[in-house]
């Protein structure tokens, strides 16, 4: 199966949100932490709901990124805060991109495009979309054997596989047509009662 299919599949998704492109991950955490490495700000201190999913205040930890949380009530998405990277996880609404950040989806089980795994980054900004396609594919452009390369940057293991990029594409018409579940911030516990954010 070719590496054509994921990018049918993105381009799908960045058509349905409305989008000029698309970056598909193995994960919506993965597509964050990319984000993050691409646009790192050693003096930036960054703001988290209190309520999210846990590996997204892990992902800080692990860049070494400051942070404190911030028990605020969101919908559908969320800012991490002083940076253009959304938190869209549970975001399905067509044309909902916002113009100038980096939207970060997941098509984890639970989701409405659910895939048992898998993320994508939106952006209008070519280069940058090049770039984050190059660092979640080992650094390397996925159409040339990567010996045939010259990798010039720090690339990771995050890319999609074709199979679930087809899965994303055998599903996704279904989907569009299905009325996405509304979830709500209480869906999420509060991490800040838990006991590895006290330490």
């Amino acid at each position: 199966m070719s590496f054509k299919v994921v990018e049918e599949f993105e381009n799908k998704i960045a058509e349905f949100y409305g989008a000029k492109y698309a970056v598909a991950t193995d994960s919506c955490t993965h597509a964050i932490e990319l984000c993050l490495r691409a646009d790192k700000d050693p003096a930036r201190f960054m703001f988290l709901p209190a309520r999210t999913y846990i590996s997204i205040p892990f992902t800080l930890m692990k860049l070494g990124q400051e942070f404190a949380f911030d028990d605020y009530a969101w919908e559908d998405y969320y800012w991490i805060g002083n940076t253009n990277i959304i938190d869209a996880a549970v975001l399905w609404e067509r044309n909902s991109y916002k113009n100038g950040t980096l939207m970060c989806l997941s098509f984890q089980f639970q989701k409405h495009l659910s895939l048992g795994r898998g993320g994508m980054i939106l952006t209008n900004n070519k280069k940058v979309a090049e770039k984050l396609k190059r660092m979640s594919y080992d650094g390397r452009e996925p159409t040339t054997p990567w010996r045939d390369q010259d990798i010039s940057e720090v690339g990771y293991h995050y890319y999609m596989t074709p199979e679930v990029a087809q899965d994303g594409l055998d599903k996704l018409p279904e989907a569009i047509e299905r009325t996405p579940r509304q979830w709500v911030v209480t869906d999420w516990p509060n991490l800040t009662n838990m006991t590895v954010f006290k330490k």
